[in-house]
Order: structure tokens, then C-alpha cells, then sequence
């Protein structure tokens, strides 16, 4: 899975890092103005992909360590960066589910719109709770399922067939019991609608014209045409997708943070 996820970010990591949905996103607002980091904190964002989460925090913040297992990815971020200013934001090849940084190493970590590729959502929730400092942010933003099965199963299925790295998006309530099942407290938990345009959708793909006729015929029919609510609009045919913004936090104190003046 590792490889296919390289493979298909890799060929895709220009695409992602120019992404409306991924730069400037709704999710990504909501989540800044959820969190009101010290100047003195460190974050790591896993998954990173382009870097726009850890762009996002990087001026308020000490520093960003931004983290995957794509290249090609943390190129791009380093690109974006040093295009912004910012001094203070590094990359790391990383595996989300094996992080290979120290006990208590950051006050806040992000992950954005990558943990349903991960084949083991269990052990990336227990490597950030590992990773962060007593009384620190725990920040998820991802897809999610609804919490009826054989319809999650159908949209993970039509997930699947345009990018077969795509492991499984959790619902709502199964994130909630991971989070709980790696010892961190619940802050807050909510879900928006996020519209897709479907032909970018695929283009970054670089979906086979079989696939995107498939795709169609998916979105148009139940039982996905009532969940994924699919319209024409003036930039053409579009579908909404439901995001969950999830905020923990790990139990102890952050202690004295402020910068010493």
C-alpha cells in the first residue's frame, strides 16, 4: 500500500499542491480558527501532503515539521515555503502509523484529508497521542462514512475505483472510539459539506476514461445519488462530500509556554 500511495501522490503532487479543496478548503478554515496556537509551538502535520496545513500554522507557530511518505509531496512543500517566507517549516519522510520522532515532541499535531489511506487508522491515532507533549492538540480532519455499513461500503467503493490507494474512511462515531481507545479527550467533533468538482476529482488521478463512465454511473444511481447529492452546476458536475473536524487533547498540562519577553 505504501508504494501505491508514493505512485499515485507521487504522479499527482503538482496537482495537489495548486488543489482548491486542499489550499483553501472550508475544513481548513474552520480548523485555524479552532486553534489558537502559542508562538512557542511545534507542530507536526502528518500526511501532509503539499503542506497546505502546515503553511497554514507555520506563521504562528515556532515550527512546523511537515511529514509523508511521498517525495515528490515534501518537495512541493519546501517549494511553497520558501515561496511564502517560511523559515520555519521542515519536511520528513515519515509513515504515519510508525513516526520516527521522540515521545512528547510536539504541541500539536494535524493530520488533513489523508487518514483514509491508511491501512491502520489505529496506529496512526496512537503514534500522534505517543508523539505529543502532556496537554497538547490533537487536530483530525478527514472524509467520512456515514454510519450506515452497506452504505459506507459503497462509497468506499466508489473511493476505491478512482484511487486504489484509498483504504477506508472512517465514520464518525469510529474516529470518536479511536481517539477515546488512545487515551486522549474529546474537545469537539463536527461535520461539513465539502462540494467536488468531479472532473478535477479524477484528473488528478489521472482516471482511464472506463473509470471516470464509471464513476458517473455510481454517483448518478442509489444509493450514492442521495448521499453524494450530484448536480450540474456552471463549472459542471459537482458532489458533496462530508468532512469531520475532530480536536482531542492529550491529558496533562502544556506547563508555561509563553515566550519569555
Amino acid at each position: 500500500m505504501t508504494s501505491l500511495v508514493q505512485k499515485k501522490f507521487g504522479e499527482a503532487a503538482a496537482d495537489y499542491a495548486a488543489c482548491a479543496v486542499h489550499a483553501e478548503g472550508p475544513s481548513l478554515a474552520r480548523l485555524t480558527e479552532l486553534i489558537a496556537p502559542m508562538p512557542t509551538w511545534r507542530q507536526l502535520d502528518i500526511a501532509t501532503g503539499a503542506g497546505h496545513t502546515a503553511l497554514a500554522f507555520a506563521p504562528r507557530i515556532a515550527k512546523s515539521t511537515a511529514s509523508d511518505i511521498t517525495p515528490q509531496m515534501l518537495a512541493e512543500v519546501r517549494r511553497l515555503a520558501k515561496e511564502r517566507g517560511l523559515g520555519n517549516v521542515v519536511t520528513r519522510q515519515a509513515n504515519a502509523q510508525d513516526l520516527p520522532f521522540p515521545d512528547t515532541s510536539f504541541h500539536l499535531v494535524t493530520c488533513r484529508l489523508a487518514a483514509h489511506h491508511f491501512p491502520k487508522p489505529k496506529d496512526f491515532v496512537r503514534e500522534s497521542a505517543r508523539v505529543m507533549i502532556p496537554g497538547g492538540t490533537f487536530a483530525l480532519v478527514d472524509n467520512v462514512s456515514p454510519d450506515d455499513a452497506d452504505l459506507a461500503a459503497a462509497y468506499n467503493a466508489f473511493e476505491k475505483l478512482r484511487d486504489p490507494s484509498h483504504g477506508r474512511a472512517l465514520s464518525l462515531p469510529e474516529w470518536c472510539a479511536l481517539i477515546d481507545a488512545a487515551g486522549l479527550e474529546p474537545v469537539s467533533a463536527e461535520v461539513m459539506d465539502q462540494d467536488i468538482g468531479f472532473d478535477a476529482w479524477v484528473a488528478r488521478m489521472r482516471c482511464a476514461d472506463d473509470t471516470v463512465a464509471r464513476l458517473k454511473e455510481m454517483l448518478e444511481a442509489e444509493p450514492l445519488r442521495g448521499l453524494l447529492r450530484p448536480r450540474e452546476e456552471h463549472d459542471g458536475l459537482t458532489f458533496t462530500l462530508r468532512e469531520a473536524i475532530i480536536l482531542a487533547r492529550k491529558p496533562g498540562s502544556l506547563g508555561r509556554t509563553a515566550p519569555k519577553t
